[in-house]
């Protein structure tokens, strides 16, 4: 199980390492660069209130139907008519109630229609999440993760032209940008539709009736609750920036800005997470212990993202002034300090990642509800007081506390239900590594007389060749693996 799951993981981790970065840095980063930087911040804003109501248009039917199959994988052919219709009704659903929030907001005229167009591309994104869960809840995971950079790859090339051609980015909108969305996850849907329609040849095609759509509604509602409470903690903070300060707009955009690098940081934790449920999903449905697992996650992810978040925030200010054309203005310590501490947070969202992943797989739904609940009120308390006083910064000062607290909560419950012993050797030398890391990249910065690309460069190969002396990740395993059939 550990070969498969390293073989996999490293495919997975490639195709996406390949492709999303350009689209990060080449199309999107270059959007926003763009357009106005409030403009931004508003799509910015919608596109947190549409995250947070993606509840209703998913009602944790994709965490449920991912559960279910890695349980039971011959429930497919007469599951999947049933959880695709229901979507569809909840996809009206959410739309509708969306905008009549959205309006209940302020939102008015251009905004109410960007706001209509961004459901659409939840919608759309949506579905294709919802279609990758019996992909990978069958452990198709190479295909998984070729359908997880199909949108990206058409939105490169529908953007990259949009952008790349002089004589049209003179001319670019922020709706282009959002209707090169829906088209490409409209496309990557009916890609992932065909696939599976192909793989299961014998779909039980039938209208469910109520007792059905009320029975997959009922089983997916902890999910629901749980996804809903996770949204709030995770995107409430745009929204809120948004609203409550003077310059919200402007703000919001930074905060885009900032999380965006974060995004891409958490790229290898929710590659990881999409194939570490249904795994831990099988193991426990065989009885079979999950521990090797869960440690050899650990010991790939932890490190990894300690070393990364130490050298962002290290050097936070010349990305942030590289990246960003708005960091050249009076906001720029703005920018520098929301990113240094949502880049910070990384490691804690790699524990979540495996953790929570776990307490799902097990089905301890009212656990990971009652933890989510005290998320959202440290989260929603803090927000509030911290933004009325400093604004975005103030918001990522409350997402690096939520975001720890949160992964400590996780890794003390799965240790109690699994009876995980607490490894004193490991917690030292992780500390050794962390303290480390750190003088070590200070040093660098200090000393190296080498321009700051190049120190971080060299920083990271340092601590590549400190995960490896303190043996987190064991060169000879890796070596013996490769060299395996």
């Amino acid at each position: 199980m550990q070969r498969f799951f390293v073989k996999n993981i490293l495919f997975v981790l490639t195709v996406n390492l390949l492709v999303k970065p350009i689209w990060i840095f080449f199309i999107e980063r270059t959007v926003q660069n763009t357009i106005p930087m409030g403009e931004y911040g508003t799509y910015q804003a919608l596109l947190s209130l549409s995250i947070i109501f993606q509840i209703i248009l998913d009602f944790g039917i994709t965490s449920y139907n991912t559960n279910t199959l890695a349980h039971h994988p011959e429930k497919l052919p007469r599951l999947f008519p049933e959880m695709l219709i229901t979507r569809l009704l909840l996809m009206g659903v959410y739309m509708l109630s969306s905008m009549a929030i959205g309006y209940v907001l302020g939102y008015r005229g251009l905004e109410l229609y960007l706001l209509l167009m961004v459901l659409c591309i939840q919608s759309a994104a949506g579905m294709v999440a919802y279609l990758r869960s019996n992909i990978a809840a069958l452990h198709l995971f190479k295909i998984d993760g070729l359908l997880s950079i199909a949108d990206k790859i058409i939105m490169i090339l529908i953007c990259g032209l949009l952008l790349y051609t002089p004589q049209i980015r003179v001319h670019f909108q922020l709706l282009w940008f959002i209707y090169a969305q829906i088209i490409a996850f409209s496309i990557a849907s009916v890609i992932a539709y065909l696939y599976i329609s192909k793989k299961i040849s014998h779909i039980e095609w039938h209208l469910p009736k109520l007792p059905d759509v009320l029975n997959i509604v009922k089983g997916s509602l902890p999910y629901a609750v749980l996804i809903f409470q996770m949204s709030i903690y995770n995107r409430a903070d745009a929204m809120m920036v948004e609203r409550m300060c003077a310059d919200g707009k402007e703000q919001a955009g930074i905060w885009a800005s900032a999380f965006r690098q974060l995004d891409i940081a958490n790229m290898i934790g929710l590659l990881f997470a999409s194939m570490l449920m249904p795994m831990y999903g099988k193991l426990i449905a065989q009885k079979q212990p999950v521990e090797h697992i869960v440690k050899l996650s650990v010991n790939l992810l932890l490190p990894i993202s300690v070393a990364v978040s130490t050298v962002a925030v290290m050097y936070s200010d010349p990305i942030m002034s590289l990246l960003y054309h708005g960091a050249a203005t009076g906001y720029h310590a703005t920018y520098v300090h929301t990113f240094a501490l949502l880049i910070g947070s990384f490691p804690a969202w790699c524990l979540m990642y495996i953790y929570c992943s776990l307490l799902t797989a097990n089905n301890s739904l009212i656990l990971l509800n009652k933890i989510a609940l005290v998320g959202v009120a440290f989260n929603l308390v803090c927000n509030y007081l911290l933004i009325e006083k400093y604004g975005v910064v103030g918001a990522a000062l409350t997402s690096l506390l939520t975001q720890y607290g949160l992964s400590f909560a996780f890794i003390y419950f799965s240790k109690t239900s699994f009876l995980m012993k607490l490894n004193v050797a490991w917690l030292t030398k992780l500390g050794a590594f962390i303290g480390i890391s750190i003088m070590v990249t200070i040093a660098i910065k200090l000393y190296l007389p080498l321009t700051w690309v190049y120190q971080m460069a060299v920083a990271m190969m340092v601590h590549i060749a400190i995960i490896a002396a303190l043996k987190f990740i064991s060169i000879q395993d890796v070596t013996k693996f490769l060299k395996s059939r």
